[in-house]
């Protein structure tokens, strides 16, 4: 008869047969200790884990959608919002580091007695060249929409009054022909200097110098056709036509009487980078001056690096509404990654009774499905963070947008998604930790 023994002895086989059940692994107590189930390693629950998710795959790949989608949107925005950001400055930086703009301002502000000029005038870029020492070079420019014809072609354009000066302050480079000359400016002919794309469309297949064009049914002879440029402030220079600043004023402009030659803007070149503040500060000071200035300028005084500044808090702002307009994907992507476990947890009930019934420690299980839930977004994340750079790429590739993503943006990204994971599958483990192990072996 076997002797009256504990149960935690009966449980036990013989003590000679205790270590090959060692060897093996297997959980095993001593007498009057409680029985625990051997500690996991944390690559053995990455493995567990992804066992667990290679058994579902299906429903795995539908909970990573969400992390899919939110991180592929994210780049992909992100990407995009920095090449526009990219197009401006390379645009902008086209204008050169040492160029100014004088443009009209407030037309309301008081005077000292009179109303004196209410926009620039041509007298002002006169002044300016003459009277301040840090300027090099003045372009004092009238612009206006028209359209141009030449034989059956009709193209709506900008046309711009310029003066020889034009070329060399706002860097341009001719294709073909001629600019204007002091003499044809002297004269006012009707002579023209277009872009490579008007060219191209109002005279397809064919050469444009030598050719005539109208503007308001009066004819223009093309002298020249320009390289590409680009756009500028949102304007197509390579579809522009330029005519003589004088012969814009006898022909389309005309003059006004009170003020006299209304300008668009005066384009200024400073001696050198260095001395740009200087001009700046001058040109101001020589317009106050002339227009009788007491309070509020009625003009401003821009430089590239104005223009940059404007540009890039304009461009960043952009792209941080669409980081957050993507960030919601991944947001939705954390709830469905909640719920999925969630669900997990009340199929894998028994799964989790005789686990802690073995011995598993609450933080055992804690750490399971949190691992889970990690692997899930981060996983998804990764598979996102690729289909975003590649339609950052087909964007680069097919479009004028140098789209571009910094490697800074990919790991923030990457690590947000995990970080979601981490947190919205907190609730799932620690209820998955918190059951009660009878109550979950009732479930079996």
């Amino acid at each position: 008869m076997a002797p009256n023994l504990p149960p935690d002895e009966a449980t036990l086989p013989p003590a000679e047969d205790r270590l090959p059940l060692r060897e093996a692994g297997l959980p095993l107590r001593e007498p009057g200790l409680p029985l625990r189930e051997p500690k996991l390693a944390l690559g053995e629950t990455v493995a567990m884990a992804l066992s667990t998710l290679r058994a579902n795959r299906l429903r795995s790949l539908l909970t990573m959608l969400g992390i899919i989608i939110g991180n592929a949107s994210v780049i992909t925005l992100v990407g995009v919002g920095k090449g526009a950001q990219n197009l401006a400055e390379s645009q902008l930086s086209s204008l050169g580091a040492n160029v100014l703009f004088v443009v009209p301002g407030n037309n309301d502000t008081r005077r000292q007695g009179i109303d004196f000029p209410k926009t620039l005038v041509l007298e002002d870029a006169k002044a300016i060249a003459s009277q301040v020492p840090s300027v090099k070079l003045v372009a004092p420019q009238i612009t206006l929409s028209e359209v141009v014809q030449a034989g059956g072609n009709n193209v709506s354009v900008s046309v711009s009054g310029v003066t020889p000066e034009f070329l060399t302050v706002r860097q341009f480079d001719l294709g073909r022909g001629r600019f204007f000359s002091q003499a044809d400016l002297d004269s006012a002919r009707n002579l023209t200097v277009i872009g490579p794309d008007l060219a191209a469309k109002i005279f397809p297949g064919r050469s444009a110098l030598g050719r005539v064009l109208r503007i308001r049914n009066l004819p223009f002879e093309v002298i020249g056709v320009l390289r590409p440029k680009g756009a500028v402030f949102g304007q197509n220079q390579d579809e522009a036509a330029f005519i003589p600043l004088s012969a814009m004023v006898s022909q389309l402009s005309g003059r006004n009487p009170n003020y006299g030659v209304s300008l668009n803007f005066i384009s200024v070149e400073a001696r050198d980078e260095d001395s740009t503040n200087a001009a700046a500060f001058q040109i101001t000071n020589l317009l106050r001056q002339r227009h009788r200035i007491l309070r509020e300028d009625d003009f401003a005084v821009r430089s590239q690096k104005d223009a940059l500044t404007i540009v890039s808090s304009i461009t960043s702002g952009l792209t941080l509404m669409l980081a957050a307009i993507g960030s919601i994907s991944l947001l939705v992507g954390g709830i469905g990654i909640m719920n999925i476990m969630l669900v997990s947890v009340s199929e894998r009930t028994s799964e989790i009774g005789l686990r802690k019934a073995l011995g598993a420690r609450s933080g055992d299980v804690l750490l399971q499905f949190l691992v889970e839930s990690l692997v899930l977004a981060s996983l998804g994340g990764a598979i996102g963070t690729a289909m975003g750079i590649g339609a950052v790429s087909l964007v680069a590739l097919l479009t004028p947008l140098p789209a571009s993503i910094s490697a800074g943006a990919v790991l923030v990204t990457v690590g947000l998604s995990g970080s979601i994971g981490l947190f919205f599958g907190v609730v799932p483990a620690r209820r998955a930790a918190n059951l009660d192990p009878i109550v979950a072996l009732r479930s079996v």
